[in-house]
């Protein structure tokens, strides 16, 4: 793996993990049409690098929220069972956390089936057309009724449907942020909480999955000659990471997140002509 393709291949994660245009449909694109090295093709190590990279600048981006979720769970959990005097303390990261959790959860169904999900990563027809129902999704989101729903009266069923449509979005060629901040603003969650909940619920969403990846990538060798190269996507990655973490939030805030429907709708047309064609 040249630079280059490490500094491409850090930029499309860094990028499309974030922006609603699903990175994994992209890195597949790169692999199956370009012939890009990808963590498929023996990079797995690399593969790890690039999401802690985008890992890392999603908790620096809302290390705020990470911050109060920490005090306000310990605080929750040194007052539970002994009530003290005076107005009751609301303990809104300590909820927070709760539906995080919550989210979080449906994703172990899809551990039994988890290769079958990671061999559509090479059927370029059906990335295609799940970049078509991404863009469906986002068509839609703005196009809602704006919700007013934040970590303080938001539900139990609220964080369940979100998780579920995480879990679905591990499927390649949809995207997780599109999928779960369009969910959000469909149970009637405030659109900038939208985006925050869904970034906040791909902290334990990605930590989860680099944990499971580690052993494997060990275990299939790490070139220790090519370090340098992935230590330089990783860095791009973690820093385009929190410019596409600001940008979504900014655009979910003026009402404008479904505009990347657009490109959806194209990159979905021209891999499917591609898949034609090829």
């Amino acid at each position: 793996m040249s630079i280059l393709n490490a500094l491409i291949l850090g930029l499309v994660q860094g990028i499309a993990e974030f922006l609603p245009i699903s990175s994994s449909g992209h890195l597949s694109v790169l692999q199956n049409f370009f012939h890009m090295a990808t963590a498929e093709e023996g990079h797995m190590f690399f593969d790890v690098l690039l999401h802690l990279g985008t890992l890392i600048s999603v908790c620096v981006f809302y290390r705020k929220d990470i911050a109060g979720i920490i005090v306000d769970t310990i605080g929750y959990a040194r007052t539970a069972g002994h009530p003290t005097p005076g107005p009751k303390k609301t303990y809104t990261g300590a909820r927070l956390l709760l539906m995080m959790v919550i989210a979080t959860l449906p994703l172990v169904l899809i551990l039994p089936i988890k290769d079958k999900v990671e061999q559509l990563y090479y059927s370029t027809g059906f990335i295609g057309a799940a970049f078509l129902i991404t863009g469906c999704l986002l068509f839609i989101s703005d196009r809602m009724p704006r919700g007013s729903k934040t970590a303080a009266n938001m539900t139990v069923k609220d964080a369940l449907i979100i998780g579920v449509f995480q879990a679905f979005a591990t499927v390649p060629g949809l995207s997780r942020s599109g999928t779960t901040i369009t969910a959000g603003m469909c149970t009637g969650l405030d659109r900038s909480f939208a985006a925050r909940f869904s970034f906040l619920i791909s902290i334990p969403a990605v930590l989860g999955a680099n944990i499971l990846s580690v052993a494997d990538a060990v275990s299939a060798g790490i070139d220790t000659s090519l370090l340098p190269a992935y230590l330089i996507g990783m860095a791009v990655a973690m820093v385009s990471g929190y410019f596409a973490c600001s940008l979504v939030q900014y655009v979910c805030s003026k009402d404008k997140f479904g505009k990347f429907c657009y490109y959806c709708f194209a990159a979905g047309i021209l891999t499917i002509i591609l898949t034609i064609v090829l």
